[in-house]
């Protein structure tokens, strides 16, 4: 300071900065006072007393608890505080700044009067000196006798923004990899050490710099002005900084401030947590950089959570099977269950995945994929279970499969109900197949639980690992089908049955869904756990985000494989990165994403997607589209959809061009669609979506009129090109090109579907020549009007940034040769493809995995199938029956001459009327007499079935239910007429839909497995779900012709437009590049010089003129369209790569500073836990065992055992794998060590098993200790209740979750065991 009377500001400073971080040393429960037993504070801190019988609430507020209920009110309405707060702070600042000016300064007004001037060069008086001044002198005296002369100095005006420059730039150099370093899991090195040391290092290099200063003050000329400098002590520095200036008071405050910064060492963040979760404030202090950075870092008021917390015990050894749909209807401490449990907080994924017809192959990538899930989740349980190792990461995991129309008319015309189809045969054929494949052994897994249900019937199989595999067989003669039906019955099922039904408090529910995510899967998906483990890090770190999807890699061979190979990755690398970036996502595929179960319950949205179609526009954004219309509601709703391109998945991709053609014709309508119902209510989805701003919807914009111009762009394009490349005019290339357009657009509205294709692959073929042909004439251009000129600036530039594009995704670069096809079929893809979809809107099938199904002949057509046949009987075959029909005597005539031609013609001459053979007439008549009986039998017999069964659905509400029995009084009102089928030949079998269905006898099932039975309430459940959203449609004459027209009109009108948009978009570019010449404007690169000589009377001339490229104004603005579009695309994705890098890193592992240092038994265990517990799993390491555990002289024995019973399938189970093979390394792990280089790697597994085994003790005595007090206390209580009679109602806990076997793997199932 100035002057020793403003002291008092340096104690005053320190107590007003340290305001700014009060939050964080103020937790959010302080009780004032030790609450009594079963008394539990609030936020409010409520004391609870007794008076006059009634319970009246006194609040005690304290002055901490009074500061931790601001603090938890700031945490909902932060950013909007810290608006009037800065506004304050920078008030304050100032201020302070002009008080204490005003002690040092004669006028303070002069801060505001030459404020002007002191930004302005001004002179600086310097006087040189021949020695330094010394305190024991009279200033006068001293300067008087070492005065040498004046210098002048004019100072930089820019001298003061650059130390402003270099503050605000060091300081958010220094907040941002802070932060980073807080995200990444690496903040005790990268954030805590750097922190504590910033203070040390900055003052040590200061002392540095005066030295070096003081030895030569000519050091720093050039690099710094010689005016501006911090002020030093005198000559014997260090001696009067240490004796003078109260270091010891600085080093009394820097141990204070590393012990109040204790927390920032232990940090317990999740994986990318963003900045509200690491910083109390989202704000810095850039002049006190390092103690914001260490005061405002976030301490963690949460205890650090034990495997006990978890209830890995009750939801393991207890009820579930896996504690997958574990809920404990039990309060923690109070009993009462308004409170959360840490285990609501438990990451819960139910994989959906919906199937129709999927090929084998298809269908072995999904469930290895499970199989993979399976194997991880067993290996973290068993980790948490016997080890005691928190694991953050540890979920809990069910898969459920949706199998869409699985059933068909059974063979056995007896049977009236249908049995399973082979594609689900063969789904029962690959699951052995596909653990076997992940496991590395032949095995084979217990016989699946059969269930039947009210919308077919259900198959439930136990993996190795303990987790489910639900199928869900959909019949569709019960229940709707598709894939947005399916996604109706599970989000309801799970969602709304399996979570909300369960008898826990609201609070706890909300929690529970808070954690639960729906892994969205396609039956022909291939993903690996640790993809799944980055998206549930995108959900855990954003609690808004609503779904998030991976990168989607396209699996097959062929050409059009090719194509969607660049296809896929340029639309994830840059499109959905920039929505990502500046916005939100707007698709998430349902091949593969999770979505939080919170987001699907809000309904505006589950409730929403249940709405069938009732007009044109529906079929086609509903139903077309299920997964971008799904997110558009999540978006209208306020969640975010986000983007993980570390997460990979591999789809089978169609690979015929007819399927790729029917599936685009799906997808761009239904895009198209949503992306307009998204923009018509921006107004809406701004004010409610933070996420989404007013620029994103112009971005949208900008995409949708690019995709509506791109056929007229593509167009142009090839007018240009084929004028360059053949040197025609353009009206002749204009003539060329639209021949085959006009020729493909009369085609899509004239001819049918196949036919459409088969133009449509001819003219891919032609227009892949043709593109050849462009890129020779665009060389040929770029050589005649050079390589500055705009054609050839763009297309470098687009190519460049694919190139660039490419390098950033290394691991993917492998797609970039797949460029070529890419390109060479621009116009089909962007052209034709586009008629394709838009002229065939009306067309609502799926378009793929279409086969034909073996269907039940209606009454109508059996009466016509007769009819045909006596028809049939009574007129010659061939071309003379078409003719024949129209002879109505020929069949009772004949001739004395007659002869034939085959069944070509007959003559007869001389005709007369035939001969009755009687006996040949009584056989015709008697096989057709049989014949008839036969049909009516089964006729008669299948309708009175069909009626009774028509006429029990009726009188429950339309649905069909089970055949009722003899008793019922509508059965014995049928028997009369029941008599007339019973007299035929075909009896009909007697089933109860619900206890004996058809496809529970398969021979596939027969005796395996068990068969259960629904409860009631699930019954219940069902037939109101089916009854209200999922019941079959009713295919209806009049309401199909009126959606038909519908459709049709919707098409037209959409054509319409599309064809009208474009054609004055290409005629408007037309005209005014063949008037260029007159309406233009001059391109200023690449113009061409041009020297002209001429000879006139006055003498020579030489003539120098340039030649500037001519663009016409239109397509000049959409060159510029395009290319803005390319570079927010780019800007975005190299942000977004950031990103990604930083999600990678997180989950990496480094030891670059731990060198030789032996680390404990413990660290080890908590490093390489969970990978020593995946070797001990493998089924491969338990049959290695077993081998190597025999003898010598018995191996030749065992081999001819082993030879006999290999093709037998082996059972096992991950538990008993783990705990077999962890007994044989325990008692092998004093064996003699090696030598040689694997000493170290053995010497640390060794340590590591040994901390394994000690833990693994503890936890068994923990156990045992247990027991022993819930024996005692259970012992103690039956003596107290019935001291004679021993009670047998009870078990004892570890008894109770013994006798369920530890296999019910309900995801949200209700148990009364305790936590």
């Amino acid at each position: 300071m100035g002057t020793p009377a403003a002291a008092w500001a340096i104690p005053t400073g320190l107590i007003l900065t340290s305001f700014g971080w009060w939050e964080n040393y103020v937790v959010k429960k302080r009780p004032v006072a030790k609450p009594r037993k079963s008394e539990k504070y609030t936020i409010f801190e409520v004391d609870l007393s007794k008076e006059d019988g009634a319970q009246k609430a006194q609040a005690r507020v304290g002055f901490l608890t009074f500061l931790g209920n601001i603090k938890y009110r700031m945490s909902k309405t932060r950013y909007i505080i810290y608006l009037f707060v800065s506004l304050w702070k920078i008030a304050l600042f100032f201020g302070m700044m002009v008080l204490l000016m005003s002690t040092r300064l004669d006028d303070p007004m002069n801060l505001f009067t030459e404020m002007k001037s002191g930004f302005a060069n001004h002179t600086l008086v310097i006087n040189e000196t021949g020695g330094s001044l010394e305190n024991s002198h009279s200033d006068a005296t001293d300067f008087s006798t070492n005065f040498m002369q004046t210098t002048t100095i004019i100072s930089s005006v820019a001298t003061p923004a650059y130390v402003w420059l270099v503050q605000l730039f060091g300081a958010y150099l220094a907040y941002i990899t802070g932060k980073f370093a807080c995200k990444i899991w690496i903040q005790t090195f990268s954030f805590a050490l750097p922190v504590s040391l910033a203070v040390p290092c900055s003052l040590s290099l200061m002392l540095l710099l005066c030295g070096l200063r003081a030895d030569d003050a000519c050091c720093f000329h050039g690099k710094l002005p010689p005016y501006l400098f911090f002020e030093c002590p005198r000559a014997d520095y260090i001696d009067s900084f240490l004796a003078e200036d109260c270091v010891w008071l600085w080093v009394l405050w820097l141990f204070s401030q590393a012990w109040i910064t204790m927390h920032m060492w232990t940090p317990h963040c999740f994986r990318l947590a963003p900045t509200e979760v690491l910083f109390v404030t989202p704000m810095y202090n850039s002049l006190l950089i390092d103690q914001s950075l260490a005061m405002n870092r976030r301490r963690d008021d949460d205890p650090d959570l034990s495997a006990e917390d978890f209830d890995i015990d009750a939801d393991l050894d207890g009820g579930p099977k896996n504690g997958v749909d574990y809920i404990s209807t039990h309060s923690e401490a109070s009993g009462s269950n308004s409170s959360a449990h840490h285990s609501d907080s438990i990451t819960r994924i139910l994989a959906c995945a919906t199937m129709w017809h999927e090929e084998r192959n298809e269908m072995l990538l999904m469930l290895q994929s499970v199989a993979h899930m399976d194997y991880d989740q067993s290996a973290r349980r068993c980790m948490q279970k016997y080890l005691r190792i928190v694991d953050s990461d540890y979920y809990h995991y069910k898969t459920h499969i949706f199998f869409d129309d699985a059933f068909q008319i059974s063979d056995d015309e007896t049977e009236e109900q249908n049995e399973i189809n082979r594609y689900v045969r063969q789904l029962i054929e690959c699951i052995d197949v596909a653990c076997s494949n992940v496991h590395g052994v032949e095995m084979t897994l217990p016989a699946p639980t059969k269930t039947p249900t009210p919308y077919g019937g259900r198959l439930v199989w136990t993996l190795p690992g303990k987790t489910e595999i639900v199928v869900h067989l959909k019949d569709k003669s019960l229940i709707r089908h598709r894939k947005r039906w399916s996604q109706v019955m599970y989000m309801y099922y799970l969602l709304g049955f399996k979570l909300m039904e369960q008898d826990i408090a609201v609070e706890r529910k909300e929690v529970i869904a808070e954690n639960t995510y729906l892994l969205a899967l396609d039956g022909d998906i291939d993903f690996m756990p640790d993809a799944v483990k980055l998206l549930v890090d995108l959900m855990k770190k954003n609690q808004n985000l609503g779904a998030a999807c991976g990168r989607i890699h396209p699996v097959g061979s062929g050409p059009m494989v090719w194509y969607q190979l660049f296809e896929y990755a340029i639309g994830h690398w840059l499109q959905k990165a920039t929505e990502h970036m500046i916005g939100c996502v707007l698709c998430s595929p349902g091949c593969f994403s999770l979505f939080r179960a919170k987001g699907l319950m809000d309904d505006n949205v589950m409730k929403t997607y249940t709405t069938p179609a009732s007009e044109a526009r529906h079929y086609v954004q509903y139903d077309q589209g299920e997964d971008r219309w799904l997110c558009t509601l999540l978006l209208q709703r306020g969640y975010r959809v986000e983007y993980c391109a570390a997460s990979d998945a591999y789809t089978h991709a169609p690979e015929g061009f007819n399927e790729f053609y029917n599936q685009r014709r799906r997808w761009v309508p239904s895009t198209m669609a949503n992306i307009l119902d998204l923009l018509k209510s921006h107004k809406r989805t701004v004010r409610v979506n933070d996420n989404i701003s007013t620029l994103y919807v112009l971005y949208q914009v900008m995409l949708m009129v690019g995709t509506v111009l791109g056929p007229g762009t593509i167009f142009l394009m090839l007018i240009g090109s084929f004028n360059a490349a053949f040197g025609i005019s353009n009206w002749y290339s204009l003539l060329y090109n639209a021949i085959p357009v006009v020729i493909f657009m009369a085609a899509c509205v004239t001819v049918n579907s196949k036919i459409q294709l088969l133009i449509a692959q001819l003219l891919t073929a032609v227009y892949t020549i043709v593109m050849v042909i462009v890129i020779v004439g665009l060389a040929l251009q770029f050589a005649e009007e050079g390589m500055e000129s705009p054609t050839a600036i763009f297309f470098i530039a687009t190519m460049g940034s694919f190139v660039l594009t490419a390098a950033m995704h290394p691991l993917e670069f492998y797609c970039l040769p797949a460029l070529v096809v890419y390109y060479i079929t621009v116009p089909s893809m962007y052209f034709l493809l586009i008629v394709y979809s838009f002229t065939n809107m009306n067309n609502v099938t799926w378009g793929t995995r279409e086969v034909a199904v073996k269907t039940r002949k209606s009454d109508a057509d059996l009466e016509a199938e007769k009819k045909a046949l006596e028809a049939a009987k009574k007129q010659p075959g061939g071309i003379l029956g078409f003719l024949y029909q129209f002879n109505t005597t020929a069949k009772d005539d004949d001739g004395s001459v007659d002869f034939s031609l085959g069944n070509v013609f007959r003559c007869m001459c001389c005709t007369h009327p035939k001969e009755i053979n009687e006996r040949e007439q009584l056989k015709r008549i008697a096989d057709s007499i049989d014949s008839i009986n036969k049909r009516m039998d089964s006729l008669e017999g299948t309708g009175l079935q069909r009626l009774r069964s028509t006429s029990r659905s009726s009188a429950r509400g339309g649905r069909m239910s089970p055949v009722r029995g003899p008793d019922d009084p509508e059965e014995r009102r049928d028997e009369p007429s029941a008599g007339l089928a019973d007299s035929g030949q075909v009896h009909m079998k007697k089933r109860d839909l619900l206890k004996n269905p058809l496809w529970v006898e398969d021979k596939l099932f027969a005796g395996k497995g068990s068969m259960d039975l629904l409860s009631q309430n699930e019954i219940e459940f069902w037939e109101q779900l089916i009854k209200t959203y999922l019941y079959p449609l009713i295919e209806n004459k009049e309401e199909k012709a009126r959606i038909a027209a519908e459709l049709d009109q919707l098409r037209t009108t959409v054509c319409f437009f599309f064809m009208m948009v474009n054609v004055l978009f290409v005629v408007a570019i037309f005209i005014l590049e063949t008037h260029q010449d007159e309406l233009h404007l001059n391109w200023p690169l690449g113009a061409k010089n041009t020297i002209s000589f001429s000879t006139d009377t006055v003498g020579r001339k030489i003539q120098i003129s340039q030649t500037y490229l001519q663009l016409e104004p239109i397509g000049f603005v959409f060159v510029m369209f395009f290319a803005l579009i390319l570079v927010i695309q780019f800007t975005a994705m190299m942000f977004h790569r950031f990103g990604t890098i930083s999600q990678i890193l997180s989950l990496v592992t480094l030891s670059l500073c731990g060198g030789k240092k032996s680390r404990s038994g413990e660290d080890l265990l908590r490093e390489n836990g969970l990978q020593m517990v995946r070797d001990m799993q493998r089924m491969k390491n338990r049959k290695d065992s077993e081998e190597s555990n025999r003898p010598q002289r018995r191996q030749t024995v065992s081999r001819l055992v082993h030879e006999r019973t290999k093709s037998k399938k082996l059972t096992f189970s991950l538990d008993d794998n783990f705990i077999q093979h962890y007994d044989e390394t325990a008692n092998n792990m004093d064996d003699a060590a090696p030598s040689g280089g694997r000493a170290s790697r053995m010497s640390k597994r060794r340590a590591t098993m040994k901390a394994m085994v000690s833990r693994r003790q503890s936890v068994m005595n923990e156990r045992r200790r247990q027991s022993q007090v819930d024996s005692m206390s259970t012992a103690a209580m039956r003596s107290r209740s019935s001291p004679s009679t021993p009670s047998t109602s009870s078990q004892l806990p570890n008894e109770r979750y013994m006798s369920r076997g530890g296999y019910d793997n309900d995801i949200f199932e209700n148990s009364s065991g305790e936590d």
